[in-house]
């Protein structure tokens, strides 16, 4: 049997996913902002009470370890900026992005991503996955939208992980 490129996606996609519902119903709102080593990324409360991301334009040597908080903001972020590219829209910039908080409403946003995604998913044709893609690498013209689409796919991955080790640790440490 054989199966489209989008469809291929779509699984890849929603075992990643499976893996992450996992990890989502048992997050608790004090699991966001648990830094569970001194040197951490996470989210902080700015001037005007909105969420900002710790942030660094050059690498950091030690990279900071990220706080599930700050995992979920980059999901956002990226995943974002994504679904700019593939629907038409200017894409946001990072400070553009605003974290909801910890618990419920940032798992509801990424959930919301997550349906936004699949939309897209399901709407584009073998043409539209050979189109040139902007984004995650500006400028290359070998890199397609069906790179983006499996590009989201692994970041989610690797992302979800994130979360899900730091979970467990936080849970072991009680």
């Amino acid at each position: 049997m054989s199966v489209s490129r989008t469809e291929l996606l779509r699984r890849q996609l929603e075992l990643t996913w499976s893996l992450f519902e996992y990890h989502l119903e048992r997050l608790e709102p004090e699991d966001f902002l648990w830094e569970p080593v001194p040197l951490c990324w996470t989210m902080r409360r700015g001037p005007d009470g909105t969420w900002v991301p710790d942030w660094a334009d050059t690498e950091p040597d030690p990279v900071p370890v990220p706080t599930i908080a700050w995992v979920s903001w980059h999901i956002g972020w990226w995943w974002s900026v994504a679904l700019d590219h593939t629907q038409g829209r200017p894409p946001r910039d990072r400070t553009d992005i605003a974290w909801p908080g910890a618990g419920t409403p940032t798992i509801e946003w990424l959930r919301g991503l997550r349906t936004e995604w699949l939309a897209v998913l399901d709407d584009l044709t073998d043409t539209d996955l050979d189109a040139t893609a902007a984004f995650p690498l500006p400028g290359d013209p070998q890199y397609t939208v069906a790179d983006m689409a499996a590009w989201v796919n692994a970041e989610l991955m690797k992302n979800v992980t994130e979360i899900g080790q730091l979970r467990l640790l936080r849970a072991a440490s009680d």
